[in-house]
């Protein structure tokens, strides 16, 4: 796994568990980031709705006003969010990773393609919940796929979650029998946590990009290698060309900008 995925992109980890307490309208919320090199209007999405209440709240508070990019990887996404990178003291909330976080909402009908925003979170290893970071979030650029690529595409998003249902469930099986205080081997943990894989494996599809998601990964691009694993909860409507720009510039072997970009501000706005 990459560095790139290891420390940023920070389920319970079913192949897609679908936020459904949340209402469904015509109300999005739509906000504004003023950066350095050109503003961006995203809308936010109602079916994600602790990560849509989360960002409104930071907003509000002013928490991204003066966070920089400072991670950026082009024809992949422009990531922001680490109160580190802020101007001055930091006296709100802690970054974030693994300090703050907020429970995976995996909507079927969302997904990484160009513009697409989302969380940023912990790797699978530290992460098996797949929980997202409470600050730090990315937006999509990527790069136009075809269907080969895509297929897999579909084999890789399959193969995490596989790997990191079964590392979930050893982890419990573990505990559940360190609590109940019964000396089992290895191997038998082994065993059983591979009994209820089968189980997992019967019970649940693999995950598969429709077609007109395919549609829009060959047309305008994206990253589906994401899908299912990293929340998505808004999408770029106006600014995709900002999005470019931030994209292209200039970063040492770290991945941050060699000139920092910075969000200005970011406010709900009208649509």
């Amino acid at each position: 796994m990459n560095i790139f995925l290891k420390k940023v992109l920070l389920l319970p980890v079913l192949l897609l568990v679908i936020s459904c307490n949340a209402p469904v309208g015509n109300d999005n919320t739509f906000i504004s980031i003023k950066t350095t090199l050109g503003d961006i209007k995203i809308k936010l999405y109602d079916e994600t709705p602790f990560h849509r209440d989360n960002f409104i709240k930071l907003i509000n508070t002013g928490f991204y006003n003066g966070v920089s990019f400072h991670r950026i990887i082009k024809d992949f996404m422009i990531q922001a969010g680490d109160p580190a990178t802020k101007s001055g003291p930091v006296t709100n909330l802690p970054d974030s990773l693994n300090t703050y976080t907020i429970p995976a909402e995996f909507t079927m009908q969302y997904f990484h393609k160009k513009g697409a925003l989302a969380a940023a979170r912990e790797g699978n290893d530290a992460n098996p919940e797949m929980r997202s970071s409470g600050t730090q979030f990315y937006i999509v650029q990527g790069v136009k796929y075809n269907d080969e690529d895509l297929s897999l595409a579909e084999q890789r998003i399959n193969s995490n979650i596989k790997q990191s249902v079964f590392n979930k469930i050893i982890r419990e099986t573990a505990d559940s029998v360190r609590l109940s205080g019964k000396t089992i081997s290895d191997g038998e943990i082994q065993e059983i946590a591979s009994f209820k894989m089968f189980q997992f494996l019967t019970n649940n599809k693999e995950f598969k990009i429709s077609e007109e998601q395919r549609n829009v990964y060959k047309s305008i691009g994206g990253v589906p290698r994401l899908d299912g694993t990293y929340t998505v909860f808004g999408e770029v409507i106006e600014g995709l060309d900002v999005v470019d720009r931030i994209a292209s510039v200039s970063t040492d072997s770290n991945d941050k900008p060699v000139n920092d970009i910075k969000i200005v501000k970011i406010k709900i706005v009208s649509k």
